[in-house]
């Protein structure tokens, strides 16, 4: 049981009375596809008793929930070089639902807004000197799903705990926190709506009723009219706990196989965690063609990218940046032979270096032949 068995059974019902964008079509070929015959893969041999077996390529979509765990380590290998040796504090800056209704119609725009509004408010927070007065260093990943897989868009944070001077001195939190959570989120607010507001001016939201004037007057009071939650907790442990942190946020899609429990005659069931009952555990049934339709709400905007670096960690002078906090610091650059490069690591996925013949358990499992795909594919052109 998992999300390609859902889709296959269910998409019918589904396709029948709904369209697709050309990234959800996308995902939904690759998803459906991915270690199957439909895309091809090679036959592993042991080198010591001779057992084999096929292996099927994977998609390597990231809506995928089979394709994240290598994409995953490899990500994280990359970030172990960017880890500075202070606590790491993890916040979340959250959209209120009355605006569901315009992430379904422009999502690209206000993930953007999204983004922008939360990268400014936390650096234009590290700049203020009441706080630290320096450039800080931090990544956001947007997540847009609730456990029950309904909208839900938010920004997780990880944000480095303190700040680079404009004269190259560390500055760390005075109060054992980072930021007042109360005033991050009134200026997060602030900025999301005066930059939907630049959007709705300038005419890039093509003809949204809810923007026009007698709409969008109640919907700004809406807005205002109740405090927009950023969420702060603890700070987080070393560079170890940080990165199995990490982990947790980064590959994440709107649902794992693990969750689904059923696939029904006409239902899915699967985990949830009810978190107005202390986190417990409880089981949900959704119509087929319902949970279909919510997992589709979380499928990107082409190209569109949910991971990204502010500060110190921008693109621009990222290496010089951080080599001037390590100095700062009196940290050490960090050891290649502790952190594998991501080039190495793909080298060695290619290689399969860790496969164990499983039933001799002291042979490696190498190639000896490959599986051609059993049709020809293509993941991005039509329907289903």
């Amino acid at each position: 049981m998992g999300l390609a068995e859902v889709l296959r059974r269910f998409g019918a019902a589904y396709l029948a009375g709904h369209r697709l964008s050309f990234s959800q079509a996308s995902a939904w070929r690759a998803i459906v596809a991915c270690r199957t015959a439909a895309l091809g893969g090679h036959v592993e041999c042991c080198d010591r008793c001779g057992a084999s077996r096929h292996v099927y390529h994977s998609c390597r979509n990231r809506h995928c929930p089979l394709c994240q765990t290598r994409a995953k380590e490899a990500w994280i290998a990359a970030r172990g070089r960017e880890l500075l040796p202070v606590p790491y504090f993890h916040l979340v800056f959250t959209l209120p639902h009355a605006l569901n209704g315009l992430v379904a119609s422009h999502p690209r725009t206000l993930y953007e807004l999204l983004f922008e509004a939360s990268a400014a408010t936390l650096s234009g927070f590290a700049a203020d000197r009441r706080h630290l007065g320096g450039a800080a260093a931090f990544t956001l990943v947007l997540h847009t799903w609730k456990q029950d897989m309904g909208r839900h868009i938010h920004v997780h944070a990880l944000v480095a705990g303190g700040a680079l001077t404009p004269a190259g001195a560390w500055v760390a939190p005075r109060r054992g926190f980072l930021f007042p959570v109360k005033a991050l989120s009134r200026v997060f607010r602030g900025k999301f709506i005066a930059a939907l507001e630049r959007e709705r001016t300038a005419g890039r939201l093509r003809e949204e009723t809810s923007l026009t004037g007698y709409a969008w007057r109640p919907l700004l009071a809406k807005l205002y009219r109740h405090e927009w939650v950023v969420y702060a907790k603890q700070p987080l442990g070393g560079p170890a706990q940080v990165l199995e942190y990490l982990g947790r946020y980064t590959h994440r899609v709107a649902i794992s196989n693990e969750r689904i429990v059923g696939i029904e005659q006409d239902a899915v069931a699967f985990r949830v965690r009810d978190n107005g009952a202390g986190g417990k555990r409880r089981t949900l049934r959704l119509p087929g063609a319902a949970f279909v339709g919510r997992f589709l709400l979380h499928v990107l905007p082409r190209g569109f990218k949910r991971i990204r670096h502010y500060g110190l960690l921008g693109p621009a002078h990222k290496r010089a940046r951080l080599a001037a906090a390590r100095e700062a610091l009196r940290a050490p650059a960090p050891k290649p032979a502790v952190i594998e490069s991501v080039d190495a690591f793909m080298r060695r996925v290619a290689r399969r270096e860790w496969s164990c013949c499983p039933q001799c358990r002291r042979g490696r499992l190498m190639p000896v032949a490959a599986i051609a795909p059993q049709r020809p594919w293509q993941p991005s052109h039509g329907p289903p």
